[in-house]
């Protein structure tokens, strides 16, 4: 490894071998060659001057690619395409004079972008059914410990513990319905030529047009795609990039959630992610497990949610058939962002698979503020017994505005059932109103929802799910 240049943390620290292959020189370069290869069988097919040696030739050498001669062509011709049509023809002298017959650099450059980003999307897909089912294992474990809710961070109604996860779950299934469909929507750009109107292929066969047409399906058929885009320029749309990178900036929206609220739960001392035995969380505090690893996946998912901009403007720009503002752009921001939701994904995984709950905290903090959300049941008990309703109402505002008292101005310890015991009005002992401090009595049908959550919408998703794998393991 050099350390005299810059390189990509995306790649020396964050993501994944599996995603930095689908960006890499080798993965784009052989695609060129397997479309230039599919570009001659259907010719050759179709009835052109191509011969089944010189595309049996051009199939035998789709691997042997010389990355200096093509370098050094590029060079001299600036053009990346032509040059990699000239190293192809050094090793396959044969079929030379045929290969990019017709076509345009959009050819290999636009249908290569296709498949690389239908291939990251494939692969995004399986790690969020990877984090999906250990949410979901998660959530089945604690789906009826009470908790805490919030709202404005403002301690509300409990909930459990299991029932946020699903909250969190929810998003990503989200995420999984747009990954679908976005892969099962992208089309191939095919062979559309200069302006997209197939001109040169025309002239190519004489002007027969469904020749021209069946050029297209018999190289989508062999690339692995059910169609080709109906139209174009000289690209496919740029509004197909805009789109994809929508999807991952879902994907990078719900895991931030995740790791804002686990932030907080940390901060509560709640529930932590893993922190292992060696690790240091602080160079200046010994004692702090700061969460490292949730921030990491807020601050790349920032890094998404703003890259996904870049699509949209160069969407919105292109002039009529093309312009080539588009292109050191893509190389840049399409690639990092796949490569930073790889990096969100292993990192969600890696903490959902060792979140550590402490259940004896969760029910201080219940206990802390239960008294003052049981106060309406205390209230129905005293009436029931025979006081008078809003009598007691207003004892019990009085009441628990001065046991709020002690504990926002005197930090003492929550002390309403005491007044409330001792409060002759109500008629009720402290045993008789502590009957009514028993925390799963107020999660109302939270782990109900759980079970149903996972049976109705979560497992028919993941259930063949790979798991975590070497390929999701932090490299830092």
């Amino acid at each position: 490894m050099s350390h005299d240049s810059y390189t990509s943390p995306l790649c020396s620290r964050y993501a994944s071998k599996s995603m930095q292959f689908i960006f890499s020189d080798d993965f784009k370069f052989r695609t060129w060659r397997r479309l230039w290869v599919a570009l001659a069988r259907a010719e050759h097919t179709l009835g052109l001057p191509v011969t089944e040696e010189q595309v049996a030739e051009l199939e035998a050498h789709i691997e042997d690619i010389d990355y200096d001669a093509a370098a050094a062509r590029e060079r001299e011709v600036r053009h990346d395409v032509m040059a990699h049509v000239y190293a192809y023809g050094l090793v396959c002298p044969k079929a030379k004079p045929i290969i990019h017959l017709g076509a345009t650099s959009a050819y290999v450059g636009d249908n290569t972008d296709i498949i690389q980003m239908r291939e990251a999307l494939k692969l995004v897909r399986e790690k969020v059914r990877t984090v999906l089912a250990s949410l979901g294992k998660f959530a089945k474990e604690y789906r009826a410990l009470p908790t805490l809710g919030f709202t404005h961070f403002q301690p509300a109604q409990l909930t459990t513990v299991g029932k946020r996860a699903t909250l969190w779950a929810n998003e990503l299934l989200l995420d999984l319905d747009e990954l679908d469909y976005r892969i099962d929507s992208l089309k191939l750009l095919g062979s559309k030529g200069t302006t997209g109107t197939q001109a040169s292929f025309l002239e190519l066969f004489h002007g027969d047009h469904e020749k021209v047409q069946e050029l297209d399906r018999l190289i989508c058929r062999e690339m692995g795609f059910s169609a080709c885009v109906p139209v174009s320029g000289q690209t496919y749309t740029r509004k197909y990039d805009s789109l994809v990178l929508n999807t991952l900036s879902g994907i990078a929206q719900s895991a931030s959630k995740f790791a804002n609220d686990l932030r907080l739960l940390q901060h509560l001392k709640e529930i932590e992610e893993p922190f292992e035995k060696s690790q240091i969380g602080s160079s200046a505090m010994p004692y702090k497990r700061n969460p490292m690893r949730s921030e990491r996946i807020t601050s790349l998912a920032r890094y998404v949610m703003v890259d996904s901009l870049n699509p949209a403007v160069t969407s919105a720009t292109q002039w009529f058939e093309r312009t080539l503002d588009d292109s050191a752009n893509k190389r840049i921001s399409i690639p990092e962002a796949f490569l930073a939701v790889d990096a969100i994904l292993n990192i969600y995984a890696n903490v959902v698979s060792g979140l550590v709950v402490y259940p004896k905290v969760i029910e201080r903090h219940i206990l802390d503020e239960l008294p003052f959300m049981v106060s309406e049941n205390i209230m129905m008990d005293a009436v029931s017994r025979g006081g008078d309703r809003q009598e007691l109402h207003e004892r019990i505002r009085e009441h628990a505005m001065a046991a709020g008292r002690e504990v926002k101005e005197f930090g003492r310890a929550n002390d309403l059932i005491d007044r409330i015991a001792s409060d002759p009005a109500f008629g009720l002992t402290k045993e008789q109103i502590t009957a009514h401090l028993n925390p799963a009595d107020y999660v109302g049908r939270a782990p109900e929802q759980v079970d149903a959550f996972l049976e109705n919408c979560l497992l028919p998703r993941v259930a063949d799910a790979r798991g975590e794998t070497s390929d999701m393991e932090l490299k830092v």
